[in-house]
């Protein structure tokens, strides 16, 4: 598999960088990159979160089942992957955030970390109009209508965590009508878009950027 050429690291706070990746990233090659990441990162390295779009592809948690793939589309490929969750679809027009943290040194646990993640998608949306909400016992955004318009899901090894989350701006919903989107039947989905929200990924990026970095406990010393 060729390697992903990672773009420039810019500075955000708090010894943590974002990486802006152009066009559309295949997903098996970021996912490689985010795994030599995490193998070959030093303890004192910046955190990262890496930005980008993925061409359509439904990915599968550790524990998914693939029985929540309702109607498989030849276009659109299947990929098990080593995040926790069930199914969900990456396509063009959403923005996706891999969260490459070390966790230990900022004091963080793992159900935090999701909280910071959904509240940093939460004050995002709100600044775009929109009152996002949590649901008990199903990580993710929603609107209060109960339609999904956020989706997270994580994979933490020695203390070092990976994949991330999924914002839906401005992507063609129709292929997460073939699935139960994160394990949940007869589940909606949405998007700033559907909403009436104009929204690029590229407009939302800095935004979610901002707020990320601002809930992001300090590195201990």
């Amino acid at each position: 598999m060729t390697a992903l050429p990672l773009p420039p690291a810019a500075p955000l706070a708090n010894h943590l960088v974002q990486r802006s990746f152009d066009g559309l990233i295949p997903y098996l090659p970021a996912l490689a990159a985010m795994r030599d990441f995490v193998r070959t990162r030093s303890e004192e390295a910046d955190d990262e979160l890496w930005l980008l779009q993925h061409p359509p592809v439904y990915t599968l948690g550790q524990a998914g089942r693939r029985e929540h793939l309702l109607a498989p589309d030849p276009d659109i490929p299947l990929i098990p992957i080593d995040r926790g969750g069930q199914i969900t679809y990456h396509g063009p027009g959403q923005l996706v955030c891999y969260t490459l943290l070390h966790l230990p040194r900022r004091g963080l646990k793992v159900r935090e970390l999701v909280h910071l993640i959904e509240e940093a998608i939460i004050q995002t949306l709100a600044e775009h109009g929109l009152d996002g909400c949590r649901k008990d016992g199903a990580p993710g955004v929603y609107l209060p209508d109960g339609s999904k318009i956020a989706a997270l899901g994580l994979r933490i090894r020695q203390g070092v965590c990976y994949h991330g989350l999924a914002i839906n701006c401005d992507l063609d919903l129709t292929p997460f009508n073939n699935i139960n989107p994160c394990g949940y039947s007869g589940l909606q989905t949405t998007s700033l878009a559907a909403q009436g929200v104009a929204a690029s990924p590229q407009a939302v990026a800095p935004v979610l950027c901002r707020h990320f970095a601002r809930l992001l406990p300090e590195v201990h010393p």
